[in-house]
């Protein structure tokens, strides 16, 4: 319903697809809102919620498939930064505390990826790419790196093709990007790899290590 309803913004020659997954971590935000003690209930959260972020969502992915010269725009998690203000709009935070408004919505939307990622991706599959973080592998990721920098770690990283044909992700540059990215994040919020985050560009690496 939420992909029915949303008006979103298209280019020549870009094709627009968004993955399962992120699909239900949107609709998963408006659920995670829903039960937060830090969101106004009486004033509600309406289902336009949902369909704000996945406009903003998309344009946020159609935006760096410009940028970067590519065919297809698949969000990303690291484009989920773009819904603190779109979500903000939509539902009153309670909060004694000035500035605090965004920590909430990030909260927000980090449970929502945990609980899209506890829902789909089976633990024993990345036991060894967790293993390879603790040998000394680091990825980097961001909103604005090409989807062709993704490709290469299908292979280089181990479980990773086999967790994406679980997902039924087709395996196009943008989707596999989109997909690395919300396996990457998910092992970080089930505090398994720590991550560095600064503007827009993230650093995995095994947990406990500050290389």
């Amino acid at each position: 319903m939420i992909a029915q309803e949303a008006h979103v913004i298209s280019a020549a020659g870009v094709e627009v697809t968004v993955p399962a997954f992120m699909v239900e971590i949107i609709a998963e935000i408006s659920q995670q809102a829903r039960r937060s003690p830090h969101v106004n209930q009486r004033s509600g959260v309406s289902v336009r919620l949902s369909i704000a972020n996945y406009e903003t969502l998309v344009a946020n992915a159609l935006r760096r498939a410009l940028h970067t010269h590519e065919a297809e725009a698949v969000p990303r998690v690291s484009d989920l930064e773009a819904l603190v203000s779109s979500t903000s709009g939509k539902i009153e935070i309670e909060t004694l505390d000035d500035g605090r408004e965004g920590q909430v919505l990030e909260r927000i939307i980090q449970a929502a990826v945990l609980e899209v990622f506890r829902a789909h991706v089976k633990p024993e599959r990345l036991t060894a790419l967790v293993q390879a973080f603790d040998d000394g592998r680091v990825v980097h990721t961001g909103d604005e790196l090409p989807s062709a920098d993704y490709v290469a770690l299908i292979s280089d990283l181990p479980g990773v093709k086999e967790t994406l044909d679980d997902l039924g992700v087709i395996e196009t540059p943008a989707s596999v990007a989109s997909a690395i990215e919300f396996l990457l994040e998910g092992l970080h919020l089930s505090k398994r790899l720590n991550k560095d985050a600064v503007d827009g560009r993230a650093t995995y690496r095994a947990r406990g290590s500050n290389r």
